[in-house]
């Protein structure tokens, strides 16, 4: 007893010398000698990164709050780095472009990202949902669902973020889904009810504070090095896409959708693990390549998406007749692998019982021919594309608008490149890698 009343009042006594050296730290800048930084265990975790990993826990700076609050569930490790990656994307999105947003996060990188733009009707029978009930969605509701249909096999198990209150039709929508947690500013009675219940009560449910402001400089440990940098603050914005468009044709070359997909894309790679491209079309991502050590393989990675995308609006897709019963997603998977054809026979046996009738094949031609209609996509990279093979390869999704940062010695080469295809580039001037 004696041991942890020493413990306390040696911590108090500490925590106050801490609030007096961090005053003078931040008053002396990058004179200071020394940095002292308090933290305030607030809540254990079941283990890190893996199983092994104990323990673990989350802690605050002192005299800080945690930038969330738990209203349900019990997160994890990797839920709360995918939750405040998330929030912080779908935030800047919404003061970005004044239409409400949300992402689907896996393993710290979105699978998707979307604003509030209203469905086609066959968006709506890609997604699952009738054009009736598509027009009767809530921003927040129609943003999810976008975000969510970027890449529906890579979102199973997400941790999804929206950027307004969460409404009844949101949750709704989340209720279907395989995900893990949601991360927003408030619920309403009737979508945090509907929410609770998800999982057995377990899905998590954080409510993020209005008024919480990172420090703008964060620090990390390595191996027993303590790396610090001024956090990536940067707004991405409409100036960013209009004030250096190098290629022919110039700003005028540029539509307000164009230029919304371009935030759109970029604020996302800006969140997602470097390197990284990102696709976007119609106020949402639709394919996204992170963490690749080379641009080009991001792009192709990214492009294979994109055309997975595409093609599961092509008629033969759409048609499929899946026998009663088989699951949400079952039938996303199954739709997938229908596009990509490369069976096992093992795998085939297994992939045909989900169908009334056995689905004729959508052979490479038919593909090759529907996708001839892809055009109006935006690229967005987190750093210079270092050669043209990257334009080259994104030719053959519809590409037709590029933002970058610019800055290689290539620029010249590049930019010919995109008037060759008749692309629109602008130079940002901002780099965005994230690790």
């Amino acid at each position: 007893m004696r041991k942890r009343f020493a413990a306390r009042a040696f911590s108090l006594s500490a925590s106050y010398d801490s609030a007096i050296a961090t005053w003078f730290t931040k008053e002396l800048g990058e004179e200071s000698p020394v940095v002292t930084r308090v933290y305030k265990p607030e809540f254990p975790l079941k283990y890190g990164c893996n199983p092994h990993q104990k323990p673990a826990g989350i802690s605050s700076l002192l005299n800080s709050n945690l930038p969330f609050t738990v209203l349900n569930g019990t997160p994890g490790y990797i839920n709360l780095l995918d939750a405040a990656n998330a929030w912080l994307l779908v935030k800047e999105l919404r003061e970005a472009t004044g239409l409400a947003a949300a992402s689907s996060f896996k393993h710290v990188s979105p699978a998707g990202a979307a604003v509030a733009v209203p469905l086609t009707d066959v968006e709506c029978a890609a997604y699952e949902v009738t054009p009736e009930a598509a027009a009767k969605l809530t921003p927040s509701a129609l943003a999810y669902l976008r975000a969510r249909n970027a890449d529906p096999m890579c979102s199973f198990g997400d941790y999804a973020a929206v950027s307004d209150i969460v409404d009844e039709d949101t949750a709704l929508i989340l209720k279907k889904e395989v995900s893990d947690g949601i991360v927003a500013p408030g619920y309403t009675p009737e979508a945090l009810e509907i929410l609770k219940s998800k999982k057995g009560g377990k899905f998590i449910v954080l409510e993020a504070k209005a008024d919480f402001k990172p420090d703008s400089v964060e620090y990390r440990e390595v191996c027993g090095m303590t790396f610090c940098q001024k956090r990536n603050d940067v707004v991405i914005t409409k100036d960013h896409m209009t004030k250096n468009v190098v290629t022919k044709g110039g700003l005028s070359a540029l539509s307000e959708d164009a230029i919304r997909d371009m935030i759109v894309a970029s604020i996302c790679v800006k969140y997602t693990q470097s390197n990284s491209v990102g696709f976007a079309k119609d106020g949402m991502m639709v394919g996204v390549g992170a963490g690749q050590q080379s641009r080009v393989d991001c792009v192709k990675l990214a492009g294979r998406k994109v055309t997975t995308w595409y093609l599961r609006q092509h008629p033969k897709v759409l048609g499929l007749q899946f026998k009663q019963g088989v699951k949400r997603q079952d039938r996303v998977n199954a739709r997938v692998r229908y596009i990509e054809g490369d069976f096992t026979d093992e795998e085939r046996t297994r992939w045909e019982a989900q169908f009334e009738t056995v689905p004729e094949p959508l052979t490479t031609a038919e593909k090759d021919e529907f996708m001839k209609q892809a055009t109006g996509v935006t690229i967005s990279s987190d750093a210079f594309f270092p050669f043209r093979d990257s334009i080259d390869h994104a030719s053959k999704v519809g590409v037709s608008y590029v933002a970058q940062p610019g800055g290689s010695v290539q620029d010249p080469q590049v930019t010919q490149c995109c008037d060759d295809y008749g692309m629109v580039m602008s130079f940002t001037s901002v780099r965005l890698f994230h690790h």
